[in-house]
Parts: C-alpha cells; sequence; structure tokens
C-alpha cells in the first residue's frame, strides 16, 4: 500500500505478524478496523521458525490437570496458576480451531500423532514435520488475508508509542518513505522476543525486543526479563547460521555425546537429554568448561542414529536438509551442537485478557508475561500461548470510530524533513551509521558473555558499566538528537523522508532510522536483562548465578520494572 493512502487511524493497531499477532486479528471482532504492522513479509518471524511443535492435553491419557503440573515444574515456582490453567484448559478447543483452519498436523493412524518432548509426563506435542511454526503462521497468513476489517503494513518499524493522558492512543512509524503518527483505539505488541541482544541465538534477525523496549519507555511495568531460555542443541558449524535442532529429536531417541561418544548429560540430571532445557544447556557449558581447550568455540554431539531412518526422514525433513546443506549426513555421523539463546520467559505484564498496565496497551506472545512460562518455559507452551492467547482477544471491547470517508491522506499534511537533506551534514550521519552499525554488532557480544548461560556479580556490573557509556554517546548522535525531537512532539503530520541522506552517502535513510530503532531497542533490553540478572541473587530457571548457585525460598516472587526501579512482587503461592 503507497504512504500516500495510508489511514490516519484504526481502532486497534496490532504490532507484530508471528502467529500471536495473526491469532489475535483473527480473534478481534470484524467490526473494528485492523491494522496489522509488520517489521519484514508476514512469514517472517520466530513462530515460523518453531520446529519442535504445540502443546495440548488431547490424548486419552492425558489430561490438562497432568498438562498444568508439568508447566508449574519446569516454572520453578514462578508461575501463575490461573494463566497456567487457562493455557492448558483451553489448548484442546485451540487445536480444533487451528485444524478447522486448515493447519495440517501429523498423523499417525488417521489419528494426530503426538509426540514427547522434554519435561512433558505425556506425549502431547502436535507437529507437521518438523516445521510446526512455518505450518501454523502459513495457514494464519491466509486466514488473515481474507479479512476485510484487516489492513497489513509490511516492512513497517514502530519507534515510540503515541500517550495521552496516561492511555497508549497509537504509535509513531516509519513505512516506506513516510514517518508519520497512528492513533489508535487499541495497540497490541506481538514482536516476539528479544534473541539478537544475544551474540548466539537462534531468533531472526527481527527479533530485537521491540516490544519490551518500547513499553518501557512508555512507563509500562515489564517482569521477569532476567528469564532467557537458551536451547541446549543449536548447529555449531563453520559459516552455519545457529540453526534450531528441535528437542524433539531427543524426544525421540536421539543420543547427546560429547568427543569420547559418553553421553555426558546423566551425569548432571537422572533425565539426562530429556531434563529441562536450562539444565542440558548447563550440562553442555559445564561439561565443555572441563573437557574442551577452547570452551568458548566448542561443541557436543547429537546423534541422531539411535532413531529409525524411515522416522528421521518423515519427522525431521527439514533439519536432515539443513544438515546435508553443510555436508552433514545425519544418518552417518552426529550433529555439532551447542546451546544459543532461543526463548524470553520475562516481558511486558500483562493479565489474562492480555492487558498491561498501561490502559489501551495490550501485549501477548513472548513479549508478554503472563505467567504461564514462570522462570522456564516448558517445550512446546509458546505456540499454544500464542493462540490461547490470541484468543481472548474475542472479548475486545472498545468504542467503536466512524472510517474516515476518504483514506487517502491530505497531500497539505505532507512536510518534506529538510533536517535530512542539508548536505554539510553529510559527514555526521555517516559517522553516526558507522557508530549504529559498530554498537549493533558489540552489544550482543557483551550481553551473551555477560548474560549467558552462567552469571555473576562482577562481569554483569562491568557490562552495565559499558552498556551506560554506550547508552550516553548514542544519545548525543547527531541522529539521535533529531529524532527524539519528533518523537518528542506527536502529531497529525507527516514527514517524507529523502531517499539518501546526500547524494554522496551511501546509506538510505529509511534503512538508517531502523538501524537506529533497532540499535536503541537493543540497548534498552541489554540494560534490563543485564540489571534483572544483577538484581536477582539466586538461580532459578533460565536465569544462573555461578555466585549464587542455589534456589532460595525468598526469591520466589516475581522481578518487576517499573521506569528505572526494580522491585519484588508479593510472594508467589
Amino acid at each position: 500500500m503507497p504512504y500516500s493512502e495510508l489511514p490516519d487511524s484504526f481502532d486497534v493497531l496490532i504490532i507484530g505478524g508471528g502467529a500471536a499477532g495473526l491469532y489475535a486479528a483473527l480473534r478481534i471482532p470484524q467490526h473494528y478496523r485492523v491494522g496489522l504492522i509488520t517489521k519484514e513479509t508476514l512469514s517472517l518471524s520466530a513462530s515460523g521458525w518453531a520446529q519442535g511443535g504445540i502443546a495440548a492435553a488431547i490424548d486419552p491419557q492425558d489430561s490438562p490437570s497432568l498438562h498444568i503440573e508439568d508447566t508449574l515444574k519446569a516454572g520453578a515456582g514462578l508461575c501463575e496458576p490461573q494463566a497456567v490453567e487457562l493455557l492448558a484448559t483451553q489448548a484442546a478447543d485451540c487445536i480444533a480451531s487451528l485444524l478447522e483452519m486448515g493447519v495440517r498436523f501429523d498423523r499417525r493412524e488417521n489419528q494426530l500423532a503426538l509426540t514427547l518432548e522434554a519435561a512433558h509426563s505425556q506425549r502431547r506435542v502436535l507437529h507437521a514435520a518438523d516445521t510446526t511454526g512455518r505450518a501454523l503462521v502459513n495457514t494464519l497468513v491466509e486466514q488473515v488475508l481474507k479479512r476485510s476489517n484487516v489492513q497489513i503494513l509490511e516492512q513497517a518499524f514502530v519507534l515510540d508509542l503515541w500517550l495521552e493522558n496516561q492511555q497508549c492512543c497509537g504509535v509513531s512509524l516509519l513505512y516506506q518513505n513516510l514517518l508519520c503518527w497512528l492513533r489508535a483505539g487499541a495497540v497490541i505488541l506481538a514482536t516476539g522476543g528479544g534473541g539478537q541482544v544475544f551474540a548466539q541465538t537462534t531468533n531472526p534477525a527481527v527479533s530485537t525486543g521491540d516490544g519490551v523496549a518500547m513499553a518501557w519507555r512508555a512507563g509500562a511495568e515489564l517482569r521477569d526479563l532476567e528469564f532467557v531460555q537458551f536451547h541446549p542443541t543449536a548447529l555449531t558449524y563453520p559459516g552455519a547460521p545457529r540453526f534450531l535442532i528441535s528437542e524433539a529429536v531427543r524426544g525421540e531417541g536421539a543420543h547427546l555425546v560429547d568427543s569420547a561418544g559418553h553421553r555426558f548429560a546423566f551425569d548432571y540430571h537422572p533425565a539426562g537429554e530429556l531434563a529441562p532445557r536450562d539444565v542440558v544447556s548447563r550440562a553442555i557449558f559445564s561439561h565443555l568448561q572441563k573437557t574442551a581447550a577452547d570452551p568458548a568455540i566448542a561443541h557436543v554431539w547429537l546423534d541422531l542414529r539411535p532413531i529409525p531412518a524411515a522416522t528421521i526422514r518423515h519427522r525431521f525433513p527439514n533439519i536432515m536438509g539443513v544438515c546435508q546443506q553443510w555436508g552433514i549426513d545425519i544418518f552417518q555421523q552426529p550433529i555439532p551442537v551447542a546451546p544459543a539463546a532461543h526463548y524470553w520467559m520475562g516481558g511486558v505484564t500483562a493479565d489474562r485478557l492480555n492487558q498491561t498496565t498501561i490502559a489501551g496497551l495490550f501485549a501477548v506472545g513472548e513479549t508478554a508475561s503472563t505467567g504461564v512460562h514462570g522462570a522456564n518455559r516448558l517445550a512446546s507452551n509458546s505456540l499454544l500461548e500464542c493462540i490461547v492467547f490470541g484468543a481472548q482477544f474475542s472479548a475486545l471491547d472498545l468504542p467503536v470510530t466512524e472510517p474516515i470517508a476518504d483514506p487517502t491522506l491530505n497531500q497539505s499534511s505532507i512536510q518534506r524533513v529538510e533536517w535530512f537533506d542539508r548536505r554539510q551534514e553529510t559527514l555526521p550521519w555517516q559517522t553516526d551509521a558507522e557508530y549504529l552499525s559498530k554498537l549493533r554488532d558489540l552489544i550482543p557480544r557483551l550481553v551473551w558473555q555477560s548474560a549467558g548461560i552462567c552469571r555473576e556479580a562482577a562481569s554483569l556490573r562491568q557490562a552495565i558499566e559499558q552498556i551506560d557509556q554506550w547508552q550516553q554517546r548514542f544519545d548525543h548522535l547527531t541522529l539521535s538528537q533529531e529524532l527524539n525531537r519528533w518523537l518528542s512532539s506527536p502529531s497529525t503530520n507527516r514527514i517524507t523522508l529523502s531517499e539518501t541522506l546526500a547524494p554522496s552517502a551511501p546509506f538510505e535513510l529509511a534503512n538508517l532510522i531502523r538501524l537506529w530503532g533497532e540499535t536503541r531497542n537493543l540497548l534498552n533490553v541489554g540494560n534490563l536483562i543485564l540489571k534483572s540478572a544483577a538484581f536477582r541473587t539466586e538461580s532459578r530457571g533460565g536465569h544462573y548465578r555461578t555466585d549464587h548457585p542455589n534456589i532460595e525460598p525468598d526469591w520466589q516472587v516475581h522481578t518487576l520494572i517499573e521506569s528505572h526501579r526494580w522491585k519484588r512482587s508479593a510472594s508467589i503461592g
């Protein structure tokens, strides 16, 4: 859609085009005008990368109560029981909804095939081969495209939330060659996680913590940001991306071994390869610290040969194909693997209707902290959370505004921005771009080193000091000063941008503003994770402190963040 046809307002704006955002769009009553904003295309999201599956207690031998029990156990004392109950009891209905939409889950003798995954007591995980997320997202996209009340804004980047009288009333947006403010009766954050704040991550490049960072700047309460799940088995091969090797592989019988062929995971936990993800990740980390010459670049091995070849071909064609691309024959040799940041249990505090602490602002999916995951997410509960909590938007009740008669933008309200066109500013803009590109690389390295699988006070303190220094320089960039000036004064005026900073400059302006926005978000998110990890002086779930290695009973509380204040919640349970 050309930017000149962009409406001034929507009833609801959804930021994010993964499973949570798409399902929310389908469940919002159809009399509302919905704008669905995605940073890239609809198909590019972490949901689309999900291989493991979606959990639901639909087997006669299973029950929601057993699913609840497993979820609470994995969450290490920090789950919100009512949120977990909602998740488990509505799972079957949501699976039925997905089947009705056309999601083709694997079947065995005409029955839905169910797989056992780590920390589940029953086989309850549905799959579509090993590309469940892709199958789910593709189906949801097809359904959304049929909705006349949903308008999709692809390759659009939200810079900030728009607040008036302590209520969220819209967003500031970079869309094509336009900077503008869009009004909305409700804004839904569905931007996914923040894996890109870590140097090693299974997340796509779009996962830069945008929703959490925007909500924090707006003053919303955040919760439990120190809890990050590190997937134990990401492909670790020179030149290859950190492709996730689903734990469903271990559920089907794959062995995790060291270079001597020893199944070392049993040295750290009686469940071995099927222990919770944080336990397996730390087992790999600890074993490499003891046995590898250079643990930072070392790996262990995931051996699929105990699994029947026919099962591998049927269940894991995507894993098989990716490994083949890198010369790894999984029928003849094990896969080199090591942990990588995968899922963020913390997020924007949200209730069971996805309402945040700011009126008019909602959060759903990985962006939200609803309490279903606690300190450690149970495998394949994340896609389920997107669907179950996305379904709650069917109860959304907003004052309906009349559609504008002519959605075409009044050209008189478009201003050509001059502060980007001054030829004498070419050198400062180019310097800003170079510094932003450098920061985009440095931040994930720092956070991975200081707040990765194992953490301790001294390195956290040093990293926080470094982030503060980078933030100060970032704030003094010419680009930061100009954009912050515009962001501080919401208006209906829209600003068109030059195609480049100046005739001789190599950077496209829109791309530079997005780089600025993502780097800003990564700085915020990195700072929040580091300070949250320093605040919690115990080890629990996805947060492990080598200087405080035990679970402490008085820390059975949420970490709450309000602006620049960290505090404990009331005791849970």
